[in-house]
């Protein structure tokens, strides 16, 4: 297969549709993340080269809108010919990257997608109007490349979620899919900014991923427990039925476990917050911007009563870098 480049959307628009497009949408320097995107974005549109096929579109354009003052707009990596070659290999029947003057004829646009409340939250409080820019691009990208389904990686979780709410909300008629985190051997999370890490830098940006491995094994031992404990005789008194199973730590906080909502949002938050504190105290240091627990509805911190799907997510800087990562959860499981 032979991935065609293309940089206008009338040379799109004249490509034969027999099936499904599928787009992934990327600002470039594409990676193995990028790549696992394309080859499930094939997957879904089938074999481009047997009647039927669908088309997969990777998209590459640097968003001026998404970057405000003293962010890397100028220093964001373009590597469209690595792109290609990355993209073909991959799957994709068509890179599509289009000039500023393309996306945006006449200059900025004056009227723009507001992402609304959960647009201010966490990345949105961080980086004021980022979300605007980002749903305005690719609310004009999905115009621009019309595809039946649109993937988008989960490692940007509330851009994931923005994306869902926005074509829900404004009847754009594309499926949106979201496609799990890829990490590196070490577990950081694949992105384009990990090659500004420096070796000793890149040690301390573990502890982004460390911090949420920490919170998923607390709520998987929490809820374990309580499965557990619900296995024994309904006569045993709570403190009995912990301290029957073995476990020592727990039963010394019987109160504490009682009272808490399965898996303990609190304990999860306080069990990631350590390995984030220890990092802190690293040479270079992490300097954290958040970490929050919040509900993947509208990126609200989840209360300890919470049960159903949760996300947990960090961002920090180390160095001049900033990363951000996060990990799904569900409350109350093994209910």
């Amino acid at each position: 297969m032979t991935t065609v480049l293309l940089s206008t959307a009338d040379e799109l628009h004249a490509r034969v549709r027999t099936g499904r497009r599928v787009v992934v949408m990327t600002m470039g320097a594409l990676h193995e993340g990028h790549a696992t995107l394309i080859r499930t974005a094939r997957e879904i549109a089938g074999d481009g080269e047997v009647a039927g096929g669908g088309e997969v579109v990777v998209t590459v354009f640097v968003n001026p809108l998404q970057f405000g003052a003293g962010e890397d707009l100028d220093r964001y990596p373009r590597t469209l010919d690595a792109d290609i070659k990355i993209a073909e290999q991959a799957g994709a029947d068509a890179v599509f990257a289009p000039s500023a003057d393309e996306v945006y004829p006449g200059g900025e646009p004056q009227v723009r997608i507001s992402a609304g409340p959960m647009g201010e939250r966490l990345e949105g409080s961080t980086r004021p109007g980022h979300f605007d820019g980002m749903l305005t691009v690719v609310a004009k990208l999905l115009h621009l490349t019309r595809p039946d389904v649109a993937l988008y990686g989960q490692k940007d979780a509330q851009q994931l979620a923005l994306i869902r709410r926005m074509v829900r909300d404004l009847n754009f008629g594309v499926e949106i899919v979201g496609v799990p985190t890829v990490r590196e051997a070490d577990g950081l999370a694949l992105s384009s900014r990990n090659r500004y890490l420096s070796a000793t830098e890149r040690r301390t940006a573990l502890a982004l991923s460390q911090a949420l491995f920490a919170g998923s094994d607390r709520l998987a031992a929490q809820e374990a427990l309580r499965a557990r404990a619900r296995e024994l005789p309904a006569t045993h008194a709570r403190g009995d039925a912990l301290s029957a199973i073995g476990e020592s730590r727990a039963a010394a906080d019987t109160h504490a476990v009682a009272k808490a909502a399965p898996g303990g949002p609190a304990a999860v938050r306080a069990a990631a917050r350590l390995v984030l504190d220890d990092a802190a105290r690293l040479s270079p240091p992490l300097a954290l911007d958040y970490l929050a627990l919040v509900d993947p509805a509208d990126f609200t911190e989840i209360p300890d009563g919470h049960t159903g799907e949760a996300v947990l997510a960090v961002a920090a800087r180390v160095g001049t870098t900033r990363l951000i990562d996060n990990i799904p959860l569900t409350f109350g499981a093994a209910s």
